[in-house]
């Protein structure tokens, strides 16, 4: 048993400890282990905390529970991600809320290159089962990771559309791993482990409650490049999940609806209220998230590549490997460019339209 990840276990678990105070500590402290190892005195200088948190941090008995939470995910292929580690999702860092701790299971890769949330009522009708499963054939194009909370209605026929055509699906569920909901999806889970994944901030026992529905949505929203509405009352968790999605500077579709409708209401309203960008077709996705077509053939001239300098043809030769896009960071370690250095180079080659910027720091090719 790996005994730092014991630490930031229990970091999770320590009474009146959120996400933000969880981070604060392990930056005042250095890390997670140090923040258990920190004398009383050291503990209530720090902002937030006082000596009753200073008690409960120093109260063993939450590195026990850690150690049998870690033993429980080993024996169920459970894999737990603190937000330092490399594998945690990019999109989440960005987030000042993010969970300190995720459970993972499934093969999905929780750092696509495109990735597009598909949420909506529980009661889909005709028109919405149609619209669903036509938003994930289209996105098959562009090789999406689709991602959603599991749910009745919208968000389970996304998962089971994006599995019957072959594209990576993540659900984000609100209880832990060993308490799928609803309990007719747990087959859909169990195939979304071959064809993507599943994802929670719970420890794998517990059993989810309903104020855990509105902080899974923030994941959904987080985790994504965009947000697709498609069917949703005046009230309901799709429009928390894209509230969220326009906190955290997350594109936002609402697929409209017929007027009078009951459930039309929530995604006329986020289009009345300027919420959300009007969803018509794919063409629309790619207009707002400057993604181009995926049949536009990538060329860069030999004679214009000659005419580059050295390092400007090192990021093309890494964008060349990488034609759906990569973070600037990855773009920097892969070229052995220094990141107070590579951004001069991007914007050149952007200016003279060898390049293009899309949403998160990414960039890819011009096409």
């Amino acid at each position: 048993m790996d005994a730092s990840k014991i630490y930031q276990v229990a970091i999770s678990l320590v009474p009146g400890i959120g996400n933000l105070l969880a981070r604060q500590l392990i930056s005042y402290c250095g890390s997670a282990r140090e923040v258990f190892s920190a004398n009383r005195k050291k503990l209530i200088q720090i902002p937030g905390i006082g000596h009753k948190t200073a008690s409960s941090i120093q109260n063993k008995s939450v590195l026990l529970k850690a150690e049998e939470i870690i033993s429980k995910c080993e024996k169920n292929n459970i894999r737990i991600l603190h937000f330092t580690d490399d594998t945690y999702p990019r999109r989440l860092k960005q987030l000042y809320d993010a969970p300190v701790i995720l459970y993972y299971k499934g093969n999905a890769d929780l750092n696509p290159s495109k990735a597009v949330s598909i949420v909506g009522t529980r009661r889909i009708t005709a028109y919405g089962q149609r619209i669903t499963e036509q938003i994930v054939s289209d996105l098959k194009s562009h090789n999406v990771t689709i991602i959603s909370g599991l749910a009745y209605g919208v968000d389970h026929l996304a998962h089971t559309q994006a599995l019957r055509i072959g594209l990576p699906t993540l659900g984000v569920i609100a209880g832990g791993m060993n308490n799928i909901y609803p309990a007719l999806h747990i087959k859909t889970a169990s195939r979304m482990l071959h064809q993507g994944g599943i994802l929670s901030e719970s420890e794998p026992e517990i059993i989810p409650e309903a104020h855990f529905f509105p902080e899974r949505n923030r994941i959904i929203a987080g985790l994504s490049d965009a947000v697709i509405i498609v069917e949703a009352a005046k009230k309901g968790g799709a429009l928390i999940t894209a509230e969220y999605a326009n906190n955290y500077n997350r594109e936002v579709f609402a697929v409209p609806g017929q007027i009078g409708q009951y459930y039309s209401t929530g995604c006329n309203n986020l289009i009345k209220f300027h919420k959300a960008s009007i969803y018509t077709g794919i063409s629309d996705i790619e207009y707002i998230l400057n993604w181009d077509p995926v049949n536009a053939q990538v060329e860069v001239h030999k004679n214009a590549m000659s005419e580059l300098s050295i390092p400007e043809k090192k990021i093309i030769s890494v964008l060349q490997q990488n034609l759906e896009g990569i973070l600037i960071d990855d773009l920097s370690w892969k070229s052995q460019i220094p990141l107070n250095q590579i951004a001069s180079h991007l914007l050149n080659l952007e200016f003279r339209g060898y390049i293009k910027a899309l949403p998160g720091k990414k960039f890819m090719l011009r096409r």
